[in-house]
């Protein structure tokens, strides 16, 4: 028991597990190197191997003084020992896992712009490392060659093979060298002793690292007169290898001064990758404006950048600067870039909770290149992790106040939407969306809402995408921004696939064709290549009705044929969808004009011509189902803030609740709206017409015509008495001046019909706002005209001014619910009024008539007594 005890081989003592052995590093050097790992770890080392054995005492002697340097010896450019292991047969040094720079050349990449900043990168710390011996420690390699030089696993080069190690004022001869195959790089003063009186303590150190500089741009040297070689030579470092390699040793410099010289400007070691990897050794001592202009710049580098230095250089120190220094957001673009080179299992450990971690962050320069370069990353994120973590504070970008974020936050989902659960992307997003696309003050903004819409809807429930898409298109068709216009066509023709025939036919090409007239020929060249396609799909169903169930066959799919649509008429809708979004910073400085149904029109050269304000069709009888939209167009709805205020306000329509002439004014009731179970609340926005809500409500148009009539006739009847009996009870007590405005200001108010109505003829746009002088002229011609039914113009004969025509024609012509129920009678058609318009007209006809009641009541006070100073004018 105790002769086995001390028997047993001490190596299994080693904690590495020694693997084979590196092929052709023995033929110069007395070690044997071999690949290794940790026991336990799994960690991958290096160990270099010497059998006492089979050595000589020459040999073991050289091996043990190498160990004794290595362990001394810690510079980041010297070979870095982890542990060694001496026996009586055998002796064992373990290092970091590094390869021969002579196999490794094998392995450089062959670009040149790549391998010469690399090989600057190397040659470089070599030299640090002998400017380390020779002047810091005093002592000479005599050993310097590729042979002598290790290549980590982020490709340092790191000095090595310190056997013949020696005081600089020692003995100048070099060494004799085991084996023979090394004596090639001897420098020529070690077979001429009278050369060796000029010797440095560097010189031979020099021509070993000249020797090095050959084989970096040459290959293995394998003998001395090659050296005279220097085509391959960079011309930048020509003259330095000249005196490194010549044959006075005084003339060769010191490496000190190799690195001063090389690193000026246009020096071979000034170069961006050098530059890099310098800065990043010294970021701790940098203050934070320099962080960020070196990190700012560093993404345009890393192309150029072997991927090991990348990958377990670079990458490691930026993850490390952005968690315990003060880098920013900078550091993002480059760390992302460089997170492709890792594999699946160290991006998640590595990359992943540091992405959780910013998505946190309340900084908008971090969210905001966080959601740009999301397509750097979302690969590697898991759907749990996305829709639990990231997709939460994604959404609040949909609220920011900020342009720039709402924007990268809509582009975002296009990413996302893959990975979304059904809340997420079928409840949360498009309530977001509808909001985004209706009230928005962004015209880039709904633009590239209509677009992310049309790139997600492979990615939505068959239900959701058929309720949605036609009625979200179609409002923004409707958009006065043009580019928002040309992105509903675009839509509608890349997404054609997911609508059923008969849609197509009711609701799709009726609102194609108001296009076609559209005042930007941008947007009318892709309506009528749509409305073609269209109708030739129609055309082919019809001389064959078998085709229908395979032009409908993605309708109810939730994973819908990507070929089916590509090879599809709207294959080029597609291409023009998924190329990239509207860039809306030139828009971003436009406010947004109130997108009302009743807003005069602008001039046509404006960028954002505005809704007409005059419907030129006749309004269809309402029936129950259109009833039913109208109650679902003022139900519960998202809120600009926060989940809890999700009932308060009508995301479904455009933003018009503070406009007594729209539609969601006038189906209010008492001021009030009508709220529906909060359950419908993303039913009520995306399932019915108001994604178009710039068009006029039938109803609220029958009773607004009605209404402008009686209010014509009874200003007409009341204008001329009402008018002269005011102006003579009032002369007499004030001064012209303020005679005269108040007689303005009642004919303002009493003309205010007329003046609407007149809005609406024929006459040119300036006729269209009433000056004074010829307010007074209407009122005289209203009190000399009969009251005919010739004199009153019917609201549905009207022609539009040229100026309106366009914009008419896509925002009040084409309601879908009316084409839907094909019936067409004219506004003043008797008995068509419900008891709830009958209600309502009667209720404003005597508030209008409670108000000049009381506007008369108030001048006849006034009138009493006379005009006193500081008193408010009417």
């Amino acid at each position: 028991m105790m002769w086995s005890f001390f028997s047993r081989d001490s190596s299994k003592d080693f904690p590495y597990d020694i693997g084979e052995p590196v092929a052709g590093f023995d033929n110069y050097s007395i070690w044997t190197l071999h690949k290794a790992k940790r026991k336990g770890t799994l960690e991958e080392v290096s160990v270099f191997v010497y059998d006492i054995r089979s050595g000589s005492e020459t040999k073991s002697e050289l091996a043990k003084a190498a160990l004794k340097r290595l362990k001394t010896l810690r510079h980041p450019s010297i070979l870095q020992y982890l542990d060694s292991l001496e026996t009586d047969k055998m002796l064992y040094v373990a290092t970091e896992a590094v390869e021969p720079l002579g196999t490794y050349f094998s392995k450089l990449a062959t670009d040149n712009v790549q391998k010469g900043l690399y090989l600057a990168w190397g040659i470089f710390q070599i030299t640090r490392a002998l400017s380390f011996l020779n002047n810091d420690g005093n002592l000479r390699h005599n050993n310097v060659s590729a042979w002598s030089v290790f290549v980590n696993s982020s490709g340092e080069w790191k000095l090595g093979s310190l056997e013949y190690v020696s005081a600089a004022d020692g003995n100048p001869m070099p060494p004799s060298k085991i084996p023979v195959t090394l004596e090639v790089y001897d420098a020529p003063e070690k077979n001429d002793p009278t050369k060796l009186k000029a010797a440095t303590k560097c010189s031979v150190d020099m021509w070993g690292l000249g020797c090095l500089v050959w084989e970096a741009f040459n290959g293995v040297l394998k003998q001395r007169s090659n050296l005279k070689d220097i085509e391959h030579i960079p011309k930048s470092l020509q003259s330095l290898y000249c005196e490194l390699v010549g044959a006075s040793p005084s003339n060769r410099p010191n490496p000190a001064d190799i690195i001063t010289r090389c690193r000026k400007p246009g020096g071979f070691f000034k170069n961006d990758l050098v530059d890099t990897l310098l800065f990043l050794e010294e970021i701790q001592i940098k203050d934070k404006a320099e962080k960020n202009r070196f990190f700012s710049g560093l993404t345009t580098h890393l192309e150029n950048f072997p991927d090991n230095v990348c990958k377990h250089k670079i990458l490691p120190q930026l993850i490390t600067a952005y968690e315990y220094g003060d880098a920013g957001s900078a550091v993002l673009a480059p760390m992302f870039k460089l997170g492709k080179l890792l594999d699946e299992v160290e991006y998640q450990k590595r990359i992943v909770p540091c992405v959780v971690k910013l998505f946190a962050s309340t900084d908008r320069v971090t969210r905001s290149r966080l959601l740009q370069q999301l397509d750097l990353f979302i690969a590697h994120l898991q759907p749990p992790v996305v829709n639990e973590q990231i997709f939460p504070q994604v959404a609040h970008g949909f609220l920011d106040t900020n342009a720039t974020i709402r924007e990268q936050t809509v582009k975002s989902i296009i990413h996302l939407a893959p990975k979304l659960n059904y809340n997420n992307l079928n409840v949360e997003v498009l309530r977001h969306f509808a909001r985004l696309q209706a009230r928005d003050d962004q015209g880039g903004i709904r633009t590239n809402t209509t677009v992310c819409l049309g790139k997600i809807a492979p990615h939505l429930h068959p239900q959701v995408r058929q309720r949605v898409l036609v009625s979200a298109f179609i409002r923004a068709m409707r958009d006065p921004f043009p580019p928002a216009r040309v992105a509903g066509v675009l839509a509608l023709a890349a997404t054609q696939q997911y609508f059923l025939l008969s849609e197509v036919a009711n609701r799709v090409l009726p609102s194609l064709c108001s296009l076609t007239v559209d005042p930007e020929k941008t947007v009318r060249d892709p309506a009528f290549k749509t409305i073609r396609g269209f109708l030739g799909k129609l055309e082919k169903v019809s001389e064959d009705p078998s085709l229908r169930e395979t032009m409908e066959a993605d309708v109810h799919t939730a994973t819908p044929s990507i070929g089916n649509a590509a090879a599809t008429w709207a294959g080029w809708a597609v291409t023009a969808v998924t190329a990239k979004f509207y860039r809306s910073q030139s828009d971003s400085s436009r406010p947004r004009p109130p997108l009302t149904g009743r807003n005069l029109s602008k001039p046509a050269s404006l960028e954002q011509p505005s809704s007409s304000s005059l419907s030129t069709t006749t309004s269809s009888v309402t029936s129950m189902t259109s009833l039913e939209h109208e109650s679902n167009d003022t139900s519960a709805s998202a809120s600009d803030y926060g989940n809890n205020d999700w009932d308060n306000e009508n995301w479904g329509e455009m933003d018009t609740s503070q406009d007594p002439s729209s539609p969601l004014a006038a189906s209010s009731n008492n001021g009030q709206l009508i709220t529906t179970n909060p359950l419908n609340e993303v039913r009520d926005g995306w399932d019915n017409e108001e994604w178009g809500s710039l068009e006029e409500d039938p109803c609220e148009e029958e009773e607004q015509a009605e209404q402008e009539q009686q209010q014509q006739q009874l200003a007409r009847q009341s204008i001329s008495s009402t008018t002269s009996s005011s102006q003579q009870q009032q002369r007499p007590l004030l001064p012209h001046q303020h005679q005269q405005q108040l007689q303005q200001h009642e004919l303002n108010d009493l003309i205010e019909p007329l003046a609407k109505l007149n809005s609406h003829n024929t006459l040119s746009p300036s006729r269209q706002q009433l000056r004074p002088k010829e307010l007074a002229n209407l009122s005289s011609s209203a009190n000399t005209s009969p009251t005919t039914p010739g004199a009153l113009t019917n609201c549905n004969n009207i022609s539009p001014p040229t100026s309106h025509l366009n914009n008419s024609t896509h925002n009040a012509n084409w309601n879908s619910d009316s084409w839907a129920d094909g019936e067409f009678e004219p506004l003043d058609e008797p008995g068509l009024g419900n008891s709830k318009l009958d209600e309502a007209r009667r209720k404003r006809e005597e508030k209008k008539l409670q108000r000049q009641r009381e506007l008369e009541a108030r001048r006849a006070q006034r009138a009493t007594g006379p005009l006193k100073l500081g008193a408010k004018k009417l």
